[in-house]
């Protein structure tokens, strides 16, 4: 049996790269199919047909087709929803479950943007007698989208909805390390009968031509990036040569804060799920637990216990908590750094590679007890099953511990006191704080991070403002 190949898709035709690919399970090292490798030059055709559609298609100034396409695309990834699951939990090693909460995160994300392209408003005045003025929303031109491997399809569809709603076309680089999931994501974009070709324009990558293109090419208009901080830098310097804006998700050390007030028996089954989820591969992932002195003794018993008892393994096993990380390079480098965290932190939970002879990229979560917020691994996003354990004394220590990196996507606080929460909340540098919860996400409010994990928002209405310009028209009439 032959396994599948999977193209790109550049103004509304199936293309090859400059290469081909292949795709291998994380569960077993194997191969599982194979994709048109992109480039520069699959980039330079993606950016031209995305300008090509911006400029003669009615794309850009037709809200109603706008919304008809989204709401289309969100029914044929209805219809293929199990095959994304599917898809995921054989690529990118989630569980299904897992899988399934990002395609039924996507889902509604594109029929939120639907309903977002028909809202969308701009102001007008009367400034003075016989004098007006209003502005309305343009969009900015062809998008370049760039998208990670944690979560391709739902992440992929923050960037890309609201880029459309607004009016922009779009060229897209997805990762390698998804390209079969990639290549179902084509097929629904192609599926779509309203959207006219070129509008968006997408092309799988495992080398770094194309994607610094879709940056540094005049002709793209915006960046919306989900990544690194380090590539997040590279990325503002690069599209500063055209002062072109940049939307950037970048990375993440959730501090998990725990005051001796709160409910540990809500608590702790969630602190695992933060550190489990997505194999920890995820941006908002709860890295840190912090401790309020009192009740740390209890929590650290508690959190190995948990962390211990989670079961490793593939889909198939329904006991199976947490599937691997994305691929057998990824395991090596997670397990080394929890290894040489030894030299500066006590570790509590070893997890550590589940098969050390063996090819796949299994690996059970860790948990490290520092002192110091400035030890590396508290500072440093690991992107995997590893969680920090740390102590503090009130709430200004724990503020104080919880700014202590450069990062400020997210950060949760648990503690019965009503009051509490919200108080400590406002002096946290994060773009989205939980109370007695983690990772809850609403499409109608904005996400985005503080200091070094980004600028711009996406989800809320202010997504679509990270496409768009503004227009001010000023009208004196005749007062006769």
């Amino acid at each position: 049996m032959s396994l599948p190949h999977v193209r790109n898709l550049i103004n509304g035709q199936w293309q090859e790269g400059h290469a081909t690919g292949v795709s291998r399970s994380p569960a077993t090292g194997q191969a599982i199919g194979s994709y048109a490798d992109a480039g520069a030059t699959s980039a330079r055709h993606a950016i031209d047909a995305a300008r090509q559609a911006f400029r003669t298609t009615s794309w850009a100034s037709d809200r109603q087709m706008r919304a008809r396409a989204l709401l289309e695309m969100a029914d044929r990834m209805a219809e293929r929803r199990d095959e994304l699951i599917s898809m995921l939990v054989h690529e990118n090693g989630k569980r299904c479950a897992d899988a399934a909460m990002e395609v039924d995160a996507a889902i509604p994300k594109l029929r939120y943007n639907a309903a977002l392209a028909l809202t969308d408003t701009g102001r007008a005045a009367e400034t003075g007698p016989g004098s007006y003025s209003m502005t309305i929303h343009q969009p900015a031109g062809v998008a370049a989208v760039i998208v990670p491997w944690n979560s391709p399809i739902v992440l992929a569809v923050r960037s890309f909805a609201p880029a459309l709603a607004a009016g922009c076309t779009v060229a897209m680089k997805m990762p390698a390390q998804t390209a079969l999931t990639n290549g179902l994501l084509f097929e629904i974009i192609a599926a779509t009968t309203t959207l006219p070709a070129g509008v968006i324009n997408a092309f799988t990558e495992s080398g770094n031509q194309g994607a610094p293109l879709l940056v540094s090419d005049p002709g793209t208009d915006v960046v919306s990036y989900t990544g690194s901080t380090a590539v997040g830098r590279v990325i503002m310097q690069q599209a500063a040569q055209h002062l072109k804006p940049c939307s950037l998700e970048l990375g993440g050390k959730t501090p998990m804060i725990v005051f001796d007030d709160a409910d540990l028996d809500a608590a702790v089954p969630v602190l695992t799920a933060a550190v489990t989820t997505f194999s920890g591969q995820f941006c908002m992932a709860g890295s840190r637990i912090l401790a309020h002195r009192p009740v740390a003794e209890e929590l650290r018993t508690r959190l190995i216990a948990a962390l211990e008892a989670v079961p490793v393994g593939p889909d198939q096993d329904p006991a199976t908590a947490m599937g691997p990380v994305i691929d057998r390079a990824q395991a090596l480098r997670i397990d080394n750094l929890v290894v040489s965290a030894s030299a500066f932190g006590r570790t509590l939970v070893r997890g550590g590679l589940l098969n050390p002879e063996g090819a796949d990229a299994y690996l059970r979560p860790s948990l490290i007890e520092v002192d110091d917020p400035q030890a590396s691994i508290v500072q440093r996003e690991i992107f995997g099953p590893v969680a920090t354990f740390e102590m503090f004394d009130d709430e200004d220590d724990a503020v104080g511990r919880a700014n202590a990196t450069e990062y400020g996507l997210a950060a949760s606080v648990w503690s019965r006191d009503v009051d509490r929460p919200l108080a400590v909340g406002r002096r946290l540098d994060a773009g989205t704080v939980w109370i007695n919860n983690w990772g809850v996400i609403h499409d109608q409010f904005e996400e985005g991070g503080f200091k070094q994990s980004g600028v711009g928002r996406l989800n809320g209405p202010r997504a679509l403002g990270e496409f768009q310009e503004i227009k001010h028209f000023v009208h004196a009439v005749d007062n006769r």
